[in-house]
């Protein structure tokens, strides 16, 4: 069998700008044949699966069950549709993901009316007040509703979010020019892990979640995907230059709520085809990883106080910004960001109940991480269900004949139009290998195009056993053939083991770094002073244990798939910054 990846020289250049289009060197604004290959064709094994199933078994306990789940606006805590609406989005993609049937979700969408008041919305009817708290919670909501909607195609349901965005979202659409964005405006240094209203200013009652406007921001903009109107559009293009005037160091916005609303901005870009959008979310996440992300890519969570706690909540809406702006961009450094946020923040803050809790952070205020709260069963539970959700689909990229795989993880495409079926094999980023086996393969060429972070080193790659030669283009491997039923790509890898600096703006110590394999940031669980030589090496004595050479200081990932000694019971703590001296 043939395969081109030592072809002609015509050949290969018709290769290279396939693949410069198809990596990211072109905007793919607008030019939707860049698409995720679809929950109905990505089936999930492995570690993912496992996360997946304990997710979706906790949000199908009793505290998420119909009779438990619709809270007053007292038992919220001031955030009327914020667990109802996290809730259905979380067993909608669960179930998406999983491809499992959810035990209740019919059932909550069918209790649904009963929990509105005469408006058709959640909680108080407000006539002097904007409670930007209740618009939050409701673009949770939106979010459940329009992620449903677009499953089942139920117009009942679509009803009901047109309901609350005439009713509850509309009508402030006046006095979004009079939402307060300066520190004066704020009670600084507020806020506990369930934000409050803190004060009123003018029409605008104002929550310790600085910015959670925002978030209404993103449900209406899904809404309006699903019901495009005019009086919509002319709200979203207020809050989005709202949002464009925030100054998020400044005020101290919320990390969850500012990365919501980078969410809502692509999703509009995308909608629209406003390119600018995305160049202002590239702008606002550099802020993110300067201010805002910890030394193991969890996040703090108000940009710039960072003796405070990790959330779930953003660490999965910045996983989902850092891939969607590779996607509209191609620049493969989201993609290095977006897989260290999954390795070390998504399932360092799962816990083996399923749930999803905050830690304590690693960065400016600390070297260490130790557990916060064990589970924020109130929100991150259910937002987890839509990061390891995404995360499942995320698994591969579809663009005409190309298949691209940008995560390595053990699951089976198959492409029924295309008649294209493949399993991938590996333990990654443990084990040392990736296997792809063509289960049903076209009678014509099919394109693979790899990822290959800088800290991966392919160390051979094979075709049915035969070695062959990798084109690399621009961060991904490209294998272009007529592949056959029962071929099969191997390629045998290597992660590098190295120190790297902290990313904070705010660390001045020049002599802190943290350890890491791969995109697996490396921790030291013991109370004994770990102050290393400049230039200490970094040795792999496992398949997860690592040394410091010519030491006993030993080093583990922070990584962990749902262990029960993550715990604030258990006092966990682990080391990420350290000290490399010249001592």
């Amino acid at each position: 069998m043939k395969i081109s990846l030592k072809s002609n020289v015509l050949i290969m250049a018709t290769s290279i700008i396939a693949i410069l289009t198809f990596c990211g060197c072109t905007n793919s604004i607008h030019d939707q044949t860049l698409v995720f290959a679809g929950f109905e064709n990505v089936r999930i094994e492995g570690e993912l699966k496992v996360r997946l199933n304990k997710n979706f078994d906790r949000l199908e306990e009793e505290l998420y069950q119909p009779q438990n789940l619709f809270w007053s606006e007292k038992e919220s805590g001031g955030w009327p549709a914020d667990k109802e609406g996290r809730t259905i989005l979380g067993l909608v993609l669960d179930a998406r993901a999983s491809h499992r049937s959810p035990k209740y979700l019919e059932q909550i969408i069918s209790m649904i009316p009963a929990h509105l008041n005469k408006k058709g919305y959640m909680g108080t009817i407000h006539s002097e007040l904007i409670n930007e708290q209740q618009l939050s919670g409701h673009g949770w909501l939106l979010r459940g509703l329009n992620e449903y909607y677009e499953w089942t195609k139920d117009e009942k349901v679509l009803a009901i979010s047109k309901k609350i965005v005439d009713s509850l979202f509309i009508p402030i659409t006046p006095y979004v020019k009079d939402y307060p964005i300066t520190e004066e405006s704020r009670i600084s240094g507020a806020g506990a892990m369930s934000g409050t209203i803190q004060n009123t200013t003018g029409k605008w009652a104002v929550s310790s979640d600085i910015g959670c406007i925002f978030i209404a921001m993103d449900g209406l903009i899904h809404a309006y995907k699903n019901n495009p109107n005019q009086a919509s559009k002319s709200l979203i293009n207020k809050l989005i230059q709202l949002f464009l005037k925030f100054d998020l160091i400044k005020i101290k916005a919320q990390t969850h709520a500012s990365l919501t609303g980078m969410r809502g901005l692509i999703r509009y870009a995308e909608i629209t085809g406003d390119t600018t959008l995305i160049n202002e979310v590239e702008k606002r996440w550099a802020l993110f990883k300067e201010y805002g992300m910890t030394e193991n890519y969890e996040n703090y969570n108000w940009f710039g106080r960072y003796d405070t706690w990790t959330e779930p909540c953003a660490i999965i809406d910045s996983y989902l910004v850092a891939v969607q702006l590779w996607k509209n961009t191609g620049n493969t450094k989201y993609l290095e960001d977006a897989e260290k946020i999954y390795w070390n923040g998504i399932c360092m803050t799962q816990r083996a109940n399923g749930g999803f809790g905050c830690d304590k952070c690693a960065g400016p205020s600390s070297n260490d991480i130790s557990v916060h709260a064990y589970e924020a069963h109130w929100c991150c539970t259910m937002r987890g269900g839509e990061g390891l959700a995404r995360a499942a689909e995320y698994s591969y990229f579809i663009r005409g004949d190309q298949i691209l795989i940008p995560f390595y993880r053990k699951s089976s495409l198959e492409l029924k139009d295309k008649d294209v079926s493949i399993s991938q094999d590996t333990q990654y980023p443990f084990g040392n290998q990736i296997t792809i086996t063509m289960n049903k393969m076209p009678n014509k060429e099919i394109t693979f195009l790899l990822f290959i972070p800088e800290y991966m080193k392919v160390k051979k790659l094979s075709l049915n056993g035969e070695a062959i030669d990798p084109l690399m283009v621009k961060s991904f491997l490209e294998l272009k053939s007529k592949f056959n039923e029962g071929d099969q790509i191997v390629m045998e890898y290597a992660l590098d083991n190295r120190w790297v600096a902290p990313h904070s703006l705010d660390l001045q110590n020049s002599t802190l770094k943290k350890a890491m394999f791969g995109p697996l940031v490396l921790g030291y669980q013991s109370d004994k002073p770990a102050i290393f030589k400049s230039g200490a090496v970094i040795l792999r004595t496992r398949e997860s244990e690592f040394m410091i050479e010519g030491t006993d200081f030993k080093l583990k990932p922070l990584y962990h798939l749902l262990d029960p000694q993550v715990s604030d019971k258990t006092k966990y703590k682990s080391k990420v910054l350290f000290n490399l001296s010249d001592f």
